[in-house]
């Protein structure tokens, strides 16, 4: 057999094949850096998955009602959701409690318990002025358009532009739409005559807005 001589190897390099302590440095500090960047990241990564108690740990929410005209809208975010706030004229209470629009109701007289005890009345209210509803559909989760104007067909409230879907002006759903339940309504209390605050309760009340049967 005859013998073929190898290249020399340049000083300092390996065999091939053969780790050298420079690639296990290089592998060391890598993975050192990696594990570093990681923890440093961890706590960015962790928030924004937060756990059941920070959820429904969102604070307290104060609005100032006292700007509100007749007729008006305002919406709020609390804890993620949109809240609609509507002072409501004294012609459309009167139209709450009219005959015609509770035929045409699915759950007139609110026994589904999408609100809490002193909301469960002909105007799902604290006080019957003021319509404090969690603006998100009950059918998809869809948020509903404000739709204030009454016309023959229509007594003012909201509509679901995603199915059809439509409630009055107190957040009760009509009939033979594809949403099963009224809104739902917030906890929340009046601090005063203009000033509302959003996730709480009334003193002596206990209601959290997981008690209802469908966000």
């Amino acid at each position: 057999m005859q013998y073929v001589p190898h290249a020399p190897r340049p000083e300092g390099s390996a065999a091939p094949g053969t780790a050298t302590r420079r690639d296990f440095l290089y592998l060391a500090t890598a993975a050192t850096t990696a594990i570093g960047v990681i923890s440093l990241a961890w706590p960015f990564i962790d928030q924004m998955d937060p756990s059941a108690d920070v959820i429904a740990a969102g604070g307290p929410l104060t609005v100032d009602l006292s700007k509100m005209q007749a007729g008006q809208q305002i919406v709020v975010t609390w804890r993620g959701r949109p809240i609609f706030i509507v002072r409501r004229t004294p012609e459309s209470l009167t139209t709450l409690k009219s005959p015609e629009l509770l035929a045409r109701l699915r759950d007139p007289q609110s026994q589904s318990h999408q609100q809490p005890p002193y909301a469960a009345n002909w105007s799902r209210s604290a006080k019957p002025e003021y319509a404090v509803l969690v603006g998100i559909c009950t059918h998809l989760g869809c948020v509903p358009s404000f739709r204030p104007t009454v016309t023959a067909d229509w007594p003012g409230g909201y509509l679901c532009q995603c199915h059809g879907s439509k409630y009055d002006l107190a957040g009760r759903v009509y009939r033979g739409v594809p949403a099963p339940l009224n809104l739902p309504v917030p906890p929340y209390r009046f601090d005063n005559d203009a000033t509302l605050v959003i996730g709480e309760n009334p003193q002596g009340t206990e209601y959290a807005l997981e008690d209802v049967e469908q966000l």
